[in-house]
């Protein structure tokens, strides 16, 4: 099924509205909506059914309208839309309803230990309530989805929202498992029980979703897409990337995210806010150059873009907040023609550890991968092994990718293809046993029995300040070199730290002499380095790890890298190509984030009350005298600084096209012309 391309300048528009406030809409304003919209040059903005509260906007024969809602609101908003030509997809929420809640209080979901699971556990906590998707409230949510696409037809997609099930242990899921021969007691087979409640989840809300019309779009969001489920994709017309970098996702998520999506087929938008913090900050603003620098960097990784608002109860669009997305926005539009249909040009590929070991959220090895490579400029993907690896130059299996006999075939024959593999600390083993499943070229002993240990890379391998063992926090594994070039030593500490022995605040320092063991090792196509360095880099961010895992990635990838660029490791770099257009288009970006933020007492809700700290991105400061090299392109006939149409010098020689920039901020695109 097609579906039309997304829109550039989205908007996703919450209304989560206590039955508590009164005169619900009041200040609705057709006339002001329409010009706050066009003037922020908005093209498309979702609109609410109904709420995490459980309440609709709008006459409803299933649900409840809100009780201090007068008239179709929804109606009034989603005509105002159409009327100038901007789209209007719809949101229920699906997830969480405490209208649903109240009356059927069995419905919710309950843990082995028999609690409420979800956002609020307490009946004296102030919070949303999870609902379980194996109970009678999935009929009761279709009821609502149908009812929303009969009485708009012409919508422009079914949002639904916070799609997650955690336990099944209340009524309905008890039954379930006893009647499909699972065992309560069984903690796997509650995990099977978890997977069926969602598969039911997605097959009767995306029919009801279509019950009217088949090709309606549908999105179900669940704050993180997960690699590795493309079982789910089926059940998506689009992806939605959730990712507030204020509001815990950091300025690294997103990136991830669209690299992943990037390969899966469907087009995607990336979701940050406009709050300072994160979703339902009343009165909070980010600074319009955060608006400007996210916004560009959906761009930049091939992403359509969309900013999250709350809609005060009053139904009035907040002047503030749209004088601010209209900065970004007009920017965005001014750029879409260099954008439409990009796809990333990239050498390395990363396979996901999230997809591997089926973990959900936060992968320390995943992400400290991606933030290696986003600060070496390399031009990559992360994958999940449904990808074919046969179109990328160096494959990244990162640090706890334990290899299956599947698996196995499949890397084998990207090697025998000329393919390079990387693999870091326990990738490479075998899933059932301590032994490597490929010829790295060196003999394996275990893990080490020492933590934490100390690295000295060969001389070249070594960062530009660092020529003594550095410290590595995570244990490694022994090897030594036997077929393949050894790629530096390890030495051991004295001893490890316990109350019977001890040396200084933290760990003991190293004996003067090396072990006998290689940190890493090179043979043939395939490198191994025996420290989990992404998980290292991610958690404790020391600049000498970076480098020195850079510095084998140059080492393997030689000549064959696409891109050489001089900008700083806080930069950003991709390079796409437009295959109607035979043009390549370089973004470079920049912005200075600054952690700003730190313990306090608040009264509940969704901000940590300890310990907050938030990357803040207010003054953009220009980049000067910016270098770039461009290896293995065909030749180009024209390079032009965009949306200026400028031209621009540049001179491409034994295979590399060299361009030289006197300065940019924030955000520059640079169209490479086939000849």
């Amino acid at each position: 099924m097609t579906h039309k391309p997304l829109q550039f300048r989205q908007i996703h528009l919450d209304y989560h509205t206590s039955p508590h406030i009164p005169d619900i809409g009041k200040q609705f304003d057709r006339a002001h909506w329409q010009k706050t919209l066009s003037d922020a040059r908005v093209n498309s903005i979702t609109l609410f059914s109904k709420c995490h509260h459980g309440w609709s906007y709008h006459p409803t024969k299933v649900g409840k309208m809100h009780p201090h809602l007068t008239f179709d609101l929804l109606r009034a908003q989603y005509d105002a839309c159409k009327e100038i030509g901007i789209q209007a997809p719809i949101y229920l929420s699906a997830g969480v309803d405490n209208l649903a809640s109240y009356k059927h209080p069995e419905w919710r979901q309950m843990t082995e230990a028999g609690s409420y699971q979800g956002w609020a556990t307490s009946p004296l906590q102030a919070g949303f309530h999870t609902m379980d998707f194996l109970s009678p409230y999935t009929d009761y949510l279709c009821e609502q989805i149908r009812e929303v696409v009969e009485l708009f037809p012409d919508c422009d997609g079914i949002f639904l929202d916070i799609i997650a099930q955690a336990a099944v242990c209340n009524r309905w899921g008890m039954d379930y498992m006893l009647a499909n021969g699972l065992d309560p007691e069984s903690k796997d087979d509650r995990a099977k029980a978890v997977e069926a409640a969602l598969e039911r989840y997605y097959q009767m809300t995306t029919a009801a979703s279509r019950s009217n019309r088949p090709d309606m779009p549908v999105l179900h969001n669940s704050g993180h897409l997960q690699r590795g489920r493309r079982d789910l994709l089926q059940y998506f017309s689009h992806l939605e990337l959730e990712s507030l970098p204020t509001g815990g996702w950091g300025y690294d998520h997103f990136p991830m995210s669209a690299k992943y999506a990037g390969n899966l087929g469907l087009d995607f938008l990336g979701m940050t806010g406009k709050f300072h913090t994160t979703w339902g900050e009343f009165g909070g603003y980010k600074h319009p150059n955060a608006l400007r620098y996210e916004c560009a960097a959906m761009l930049a990784f091939n992403s359509k873009c969309s900013v999250g608002d709350q809609l005060h109860p009053g139904g009035r669009l907040d002047e503030s907040t749209y004088r601010n997305i209209g900065v970004a926005y007009r920017e965005v539009e001014a750029k879409e023609p260099w954008c439409a249909g990009a796809k990333a040009v990239s050498d390395i590929a990363i396979l996901s550890s999230e997809a591997e070991n089926g973990s959900h959220g936060q992968n320390s090895a995943d992400e400290g991968a991606v933030r290696i490579l986003l600060e070496s400029h390399a031009l990559f993907d992360v994958i999940d092994r449904d990808e074919s690896f046969e179109r990328y130059k160096l494959l990244i299996l990162p640090d706890d990718i334990r290899i299956d006999e599947a698996l196995k075939i499949q890397i084998a024959a990207y090697i025998n293809q000329g393919g390079k593999i990387l693999l870091t600390g326990e990738s490479g083993l075998w899933k059932d046993c301590a032994e490597f499943a490929f010829d790295i070229g060196a003999s394996h002993e275990g893990a080490s029995g020492f933590s934490p240990d100390y690295l000295l890379p060969a001389a070249e391998l070594r960062p530009d300040f660092v020529d003594s063992p550095v410290v590595m926090y995570l244990r490694s594994q022994r090897i030594r070199t036997t077929a393949g070039q050894s790629l530096g030593e390890i030495y051991d500490p004295y001893f490890n730290r316990t109350h019977q022995h001890f040396c200084s605040h933290q760990h003991t320092p190293p004996r003067p002499e090396p072990s006998g063991f290689d940190c890493g090792v090179i043979h043939g196509n395939i490198a191994y380095l025996a420290h989990p360095v992404f998980s290292l880099y991610r958690t404790y961010g020391a600049v000498a790890y970076r480098s020195y895992v850079a510095k084998v990635i140059d080492r393997i990838l030689g000549p064959t890298a696409t891109l050489k660029t001089n900008l700083p490791t806080t930069a950003r770099v991709s390079l796409n190509y437009q295959h109607a257009e035979r043009r390549y288009i370089l973004h470079l970006l920049y912005a200075n984030t600054i952690s700003r933020g730190g313990a306090m007492s608040l009264s509940g809700g969704t901000v940590s009350a300890s310990g907050l700290t938030i990357e803040v991105i207010e003054d953009l400061l220009p980049l000067h005298d910016i270098s770039v090299t461009l290896a293995n392109l065909p030749r180009i006939s024209r390079v032009t600084l965009e949306p200026l149409g400028q031209a621009a010098e540049f001179v491409q020689e034994d295979g590399a096209l060299r361009l030289q920039l006197d300065g940019f901020t924030c955000h520059q695109m640079i169209a490479l012309q086939e000849s």
